[in-house]
């Protein structure tokens, strides 16, 4: 009797393609500029004009010499933008006591979140977020599961395969922007744990009540706890006609939105999850308070703290490859490789179960229509056959790892033209510290989880305010730019 084969996944490699024989745009331009300063130097001075070497070599260099994994000079806009916005005193935030309350429905959110607002449902309860500018509508949904690991292969099967299909069926929907998932490990007194054995346990002053009492309070200052959410985006632009139909406005779009989280509920449950609700404003307003405050525990049934408009922090001061903010230390960092190998569907067990590091892992995954995804397919497709055939034009031989590049578009093409659906996906990881000291040991013990999971994971540089918005807030949000979309 044959063993069946267990079900497992490869994740296709980050595009790499360039403009010229792999070169991207910054670093032929570099390359260019620097062949363009030595030939006028030659031109106009003749052999003098060698002295141009201490000018263009470095400029050369810079489309070589790689820094944190990719060329100098694709740094550049990075570090341009992080200087500018330093220079303009927005790498820092403090909060102001304000002279008159704030308007209904403004987040007391730091940087680009600012803009965020937030709308209550009256017909489910649930706190919307609206992005103005990205022209969404998000609701956060909390769910609980069984230790995947423990179940057994059938049901761990079904349960990916279930998944996969609610996916798909997001994505055909054609109105929803994105769906994030983020699990995070948060600190937890113990206190259900207490109040039970304070309750029903056995006081007799004997040997194993003191040694469980004991026990309990040895825990209690280490436990911690899962939190999982799901956080739906709807696409108002996408769904401009269903938003007019249900009354217009932000009452329509959560009319439409409604819907959505009514069918994501029920898919959720056939996936084997157990939900818990969708949050309200306290619930969410204590999610975001604790990720700004670590010490800060807010029970959202009567804490008047746990609401939209305070929950924001108190002050942020972002480096470059952190961020300080309230009574922590965090950095963030993004997953810039997936598995190259066939891996089983708990691959990321490691690092959701690091031991002795909080964190919160956010998958953020944008459904693409299978118009688009075929266009970026077939550009791709194009750009990696005219590289393959510049390359043996100046007799330069194509590596294995071009060929499964374009054989990853192939298997891409073929499951598009099956029905499946292409989605773009974005790996955050987001690590608190007490310390700076305790985040540097935190974020080396996940990069080292990182490995085992046959991950690639690099500190977001230059972006951590924004990353900790986009990866540690089920909020919906996502870092804006190209260079970390997969």
């Amino acid at each position: 009797m044959t063993e069946r084969r267990r079900l497992s996944a490869r994740f296709p490699k980050r595009p790499s393609r360039g403009v010229l024989l792999g070169f991207s745009g910054a670093r032929v331009a570099a390359l260019g500029a620097a062949a363009l300063v030595a030939l006028v130097g030659v031109l106009a001075f003749g052999a003098a004009g060698l002295v141009l070497v201490v000018v263009w070599l470095p400029i050369a260099l810079s489309a070589f010499v790689r820094i944190g994994g990719q060329p100098t000079v694709e740094w550049f806009p990075t570090w341009i933008h992080f200087a500018g916005r330093r220079h303009a005193g927005q790498t820092e935030y403090r909060s102001r006591v304000p002279v008159q309350a704030r308007p209904a429905g403004v987040m007391a959110l730091p940087g680009d979140a600012a803009a965020l607002r937030f709308h209550v449902d009256v017909c489910s309860g649930a706190a919307m977020i609206e992005d103005p500018h990205r022209r969404t509508l998000t609701a956060v949904l909390a769910v609980s599961h069984p230790a995947f690991v423990l179940l057994d292969v059938d049901d761990q099967e079904s349960r990916v395969s279930r998944w996969g299909r609610l996916q798909a069926h997001l994505a055909h929907s054609g109105t929803i922007a994105a769906i994030q998932v983020c699990e995070a490990l948060v600190p937890d007194r113990g206190d259900n744990i207490h109040n039970w054995y304070a309750a029903y346990g056995t006081h007799g002053g004997g040997w194993a009540d003191r040694q469980y009492t004991t026990l309990l309070e040895q825990t209690r200052l280490s436990s911690s706890t899962h939190r999982t959410t799901i956080s739906l985006s709807l696409n108002m632009k996408a769904a401009a006609a269903a938003i007019k139909a249900a009354g217009d406005g932000i009452t329509g779009a959560a009319a439409v939105l409604r819907t959505d989280l009514a069918a994501l509920s029920d898919q959720v449950r056939q996936a084997g999850l157990t939900v818990r609700g969708w949050l309200g404003e306290a619930e969410l307003g204590a999610i975001i308070r604790g990720a700004y405050d670590p010490e800060v525990t807010l029970d959202p049934r009567w804490d008047p703290g746990a609401n939209l408009t305070r929950a924001g922090p108190v002050a942020i001061s972002e480096a470059w490859d952190h961020l300080r903010h309230d009574t922590g230390w965090t950095s963030v960092l993004w997953i810039s490789e997936w598995p190259r190998e066939d891996v089983p569907p708990d691959f990321l067990h490691s690092i959701i179960f690091a031991p002795g590091v909080r964190r919160t892992l956010s998958l953020s995954c944008r459904p693409l229509p299978a118009d688009v995804a075929r266009r970026r397919i077939r550009r791709a497709r194009t750009q990696a056959l005219a590289d393959r055939h510049q390359k043996q034009k100046i007799g330069q031989i194509t590596d294995l790892s071009d060929d499964q590049e374009y054989q990853d578009l192939l298997d891409r093409e073929h499951a598009i033209n099956r029905g499946h659906t292409d989605i773009e996906f974005v790996g955050l990881i987001t690590v608190t510290a007490a310390t700076l000291a305790d985040l540097e040991a935190a974020r080396a013990a996940i990069v080292r989880a990182a490995a085992n999971a046959a991950c690639d994971v690099r500190v977001l540089s230059g972006r951590q305010s924004q990353g900790f918005v986009a990866g540690a807030l089920p909020l919906g949000r996502n870092v804006s730019t190209g260079a970390f979309r997969h």
